[in-house]
């Protein structure tokens, strides 16, 4: 019984689990159901030590059952693998999860998700409601600029963004509408023709979808020129988007997901720090071999059900592959075809940021992707296949 092995190594795992991990696994098993608000913060906050607070989330759990302790148990595994064999547990191991793909793994084509996984989320009032019938009314904004007026603008590499992401949001159920090199006031255009489009009604969701050079704060438009007084103000700021699909001017997204994906520069700052003697890599002349360009954003978004990824940190560069296009439009393809099918949107970016984390780390430059002020009130899945 999975109670009583967790009984068995009480004080061990007391012993050798550390403060992040206890907090993961409150996280994980609230999610799960198997504890609630109030009993979470209880363990953390009514306990002063780090062995007090496992032994109470031991004790606490084993009161729920044989399969809340199993449960339990199976997370471990997956959140300290080490200490999980060292404590010789043996209970979790049906449950525990497949390996990660390696980076040659990731699949090309969407994996369909299991109407057993849809039914049963169905039931599940964490998330956001997705029938069959929604999806077939699901629409999507695509802008992309590539090239520019001013020619040394040119985003080489962006051509290639924009054919993925088309091409996921259509495997997705997604009708897409697509814009492409706008100016800042013409993509405020298509972004309040958009919150008009007849589909929101019936739609479970929207994603848009925003790839042009940036700055902090806004997106900049194919007429933009640095030290042009009048074609410097050819931006669009990301507020906007938020405004325009909030509930006071768009109704018909009430209580639906909205996802902001936006590919562009925050600044120009190197996202990195020097932490030994390799080099950082910048958008300069020092790094040639690696076929990267920098996209020169920030966003607020303030109403419920958003769900806003963006591409770098604020005032920083983000990069993108001449020949491949932008890591982090690569990157979210991959996750979502690999994933998509039992992960939602929250687990599907988290990958990504791992990713870039792990990668960057190789190619020694710094690029970390964000997710900011996103309100989502549920889990968002999107069934893939249905």
């Amino acid at each position: 019984m999975a109670d009583k092995e967790l009984a068995k190594v009480r004080t061990k795992f007391a012993e050798g689990v550390n403060k992040a991990v206890i907090k993961q696994l409150l996280d994980d098993i609230l999610e799960d159901g198997i504890v609630n608000d109030g009993e979470k913060d209880s363990i953390l906050e009514e306990n002063v030590t780090k062995t007090d607070k496992a032994r109470a989330l031991i004790d606490t759990v084993r009161k729920k059952g044989d399969e809340a302790s199993r449960t339990l148990i199976a997370r471990l595994s997956k959140r300290d693998p080490t200490l999980y064999q060292n404590l010789g547990l043996t209970s979790g191991q049906c449950s525990q999860p497949a390996p990660e793909p390696l980076k040659d793994e990731w699949s090309t084509t969407l994996k369909p998700t299991t109407d057993a996984f849809w039914r049963e989320k169905q039931n599940d009032r964490r998330t956001y409601n997705v029938t069959k019938e929604t999806i077939k009314s699901r629409v999507a904004l695509l802008i992309t600029n590539i090239k520019f007026t001013e020619v040394a603008m040119n985003r080489k590499g962006a051509e290639k963004d924009e054919e993925n992401m088309d091409k996921l949001l259509k495997a997705l159920g997604y009708e897409v509408v697509k814009y492409t090199n706008l100016t800042g006031k013409e993509i405020e255009e298509a972004v309040i023709k958009f919150s008009k489009h007849p589909k929101l009604k019936e739609t479970d969701s929207v994603f848009v979808v925003i790839m042009s050079h940036g700055e902090q704060g806004a997106v900049l438009g194919r007429n933009y020129k640095k030290g042009d007084t009048e074609r410097e103000k050819d931006k669009f700021p990301i507020d906007d988007i938020f405004k325009h699909l909030a509930t006071t001017h768009c109704q018909d997204l009430l209580d639906k997901p909205k996802i902001i994906i936006i590919q562009a520069c925050r600044g120009e700052r190197d996202g990195s720090v020097l932490v030994s003697e390799a080099a950082v890599v910048s958008d300069d002349a020092r790094h040639p071999d690696l076929s990267l360009q920098a996209d020169s954003l920030r966003s607020a978004p303030r109403e419920k059900d958003f769900i806003c990824f963006l591409s770098c940190t604020p005032d920083t560069v983000s990069y993108r592959h001449t020949d491949k296009g932008s890591f982090l439009i690569q990157y979210i393809v991959d996750a979502l075809n690999t994933f998509a099918h039992k992960d939602h949107i929250d687990e599907l970016f988290t990958r990504v940021a791992l990713r870039f984390d792990e990668d960057f780390r190789y190619l020694n430059i710094s690029q970390i992707p964000t997710k900011e002020r996103c309100t989502p009130t549920k889990h968002f899945y999107l069934f893939p296949g249905l």
